[in-house]
C-alpha cells in the first residue's frame, strides 16, 4: 500500500472550525473518512497528531497522510480489463454478463461488487447497492465504465452525467438498411407497463434523444456509430426497435432469432466503445476506447465474409 502526502495551510474560511469538518471540505471527502484519518493519526499539526475535534488555527500547517490503496498490476476482475486507476476513478471494459450493480433477482458478478472484493476502494456515496456508480450498462452490453474511487469524483460525475457533459459512444449492429445513413432519433422513454424489466416508446417517457451515423452497410445489417445525447434505460436498444431496425441479437425488443443463432450471438449487437469526460481531479478532458467484444467481433467477420463471397 502506497500513500499520498499533502502539506495544507488552513484556508481563512476554515480557521476556527473543527478538524473533521473543515479537512472535509479541503481534502473533498466525505466527513466519516476524514475522521478515519485522524483517528488513525494521518493528520498532523505542529507535529502532534490532530484530534478530529481540535478547533483549527491560521498558523497551522497540516500534515497529511492519504493511504492508497494498489491492485496488482493487469489485474481483470470478473473478466473486465482495467482501462485506468488513479486515486479518482477507475475505467473498466465490461463485458456481456456482468451487471453495473447489485440488484432484486440478480445474483451473477456486478461491476461494484467485483472491484470491492478484488481490493479495489470506491466511494461510498450513493445508494449502498450502487456505491461509485455514476452510470450503467446493461446486463448484455459490453464497453466502458467509468466508477468513481473518490468522493469528490462521484459528485462531479454524476453531476456531469446529469448535464450531459460527458460523451458517450456506441457501435452497435442493427438488422435491415438502416435510413436515412445519418440521423436522429428523438422519443420519450419510460417503462412498459406491467413490465419493468422492458422499456417502450411513450408520450410520459422521459426525453431521449439518439445521434446515428451508418458507418458499414452489411448482408442484411447495418454498423452504426450511436452519440447518446441522453441516456435512458435501454434507449439505444429502443429506440432502434422503434424505427423497425432491432439490433441484431436483441430478442427482448425484436430481433430475428434465426439470425442471431446463426451468428452464435445470445445478447444484442451493441458496445460501448468511447467515454469522455473531464477528469475530476486533474480538470483535463479524458478520453477512453475499447474494441468491441470478441463475440461481437467473430459475428461481425461472419457478415463481412458473406459480402465478400
Amino acid at each position: 500500500m502506497t500513500a499520498e502526502r499533502r502539506y495544507l495551510p488552513v484556508p481563512d474560511g476554515l480557521i476556527g472550525q473543527r478538524a473533521d469538518a473543515a479537512l472535509a471540505r479541503m481534502l473533498g471527502m466525505s466527513r466519516s473518512k476524514v475522521a478515519d484519518l485522524l483517528d488513525a493519526g494521518h493528520v498532523y499539526a505542529s507535529g502532534m497528531p490532530l484530534a478530529r475535534s481540535a478547533k483549527l488555527s491560521g498558523d497551522m500547517l497540516l500534515d497529511i497522510t492519504i493511504p492508497q490503496e494498489e491492485p496488482p498490476a493487469d489485474i481483470v476482475v470478473a473478466g473486465m480489463r482495467i482501462l485506468h486507476e488513479d486515486p479518482d476513478i477507475i475505467v473498466v471494459d465490461k463485458p456481456a454478463g456482468v451487471a453495473a450493480h447489485p440488484s432484486s433477482g440478480w445474483e451473477g458478478p456486478s461491476v461494484v461488487g467485483s472491484l470491492r472484493a478484488s481490493g479495489f476502494r470506491v466511494s461510498n456515496l450513493g445508494p449502498p447497492e450502487r456505491e461509485g456508480i455514476v452510470h450503467r450498462l446493461d446486463v448484455g452490453t459490453s464497453g466502458l465504465m467509468v466508477v468513481a474511487r473518490s468522493d469528490r469524483a462521484y459528485s462531479a460525475l454524476k453531476r456531469a452525467f446529469k448535464y450531459r457533459e460527458v460523451k458517450k459512444k456506441y457501435l452497435a449492429l442493427a438488422q435491415g438498411t438502416v435510413t436515412p445513413a445519418v440521423g436522429t432519433i428523438d422519443a420519450p422513454i419510460a417503462h412498459q407497463g406491467g413490465k419493468q424489466w422492458k422499456m417502450a416508446i411513450r408520450n410520459d417517457g422521459k426525453p431521449a434523444i439518439t445521434h446515428y451515423e451508418v458507418i458499414e452497410e452489411l448482408p442484411g445489417a447495418s454498423l452504426v456509430d450511436v452519440d447518446l445525447e441522453t441516456g435512458r434505460t435501454h434507449q439505444i436498444r429502443v429506440h432502434f426497435s422503434a424505427i423497425k431496425h432491432p439490433l441484431v441479437g436483441d430478442l427482448t425488443y425484436g430481433a430475428n432469432p434465426k439470425e442471431a443463432e446463426a451468428l452464435g450471438l445470445i445478447r444484442q449487437w451493441l458496445h460501448a466503445y468511447e467515454l469522455r469526460f473531464t477528469h475530476p481531479g486533474t480538470r483535463e478532458t479524458v478520453t477512453f476506447r475499447s474494441e468491441p467484444a470478441e463475440e461481437l467481433a467473430a459475428a461481425l467477420a461472419t457478415l463481412r465474409e458473406g459480402r465478400e463471397s
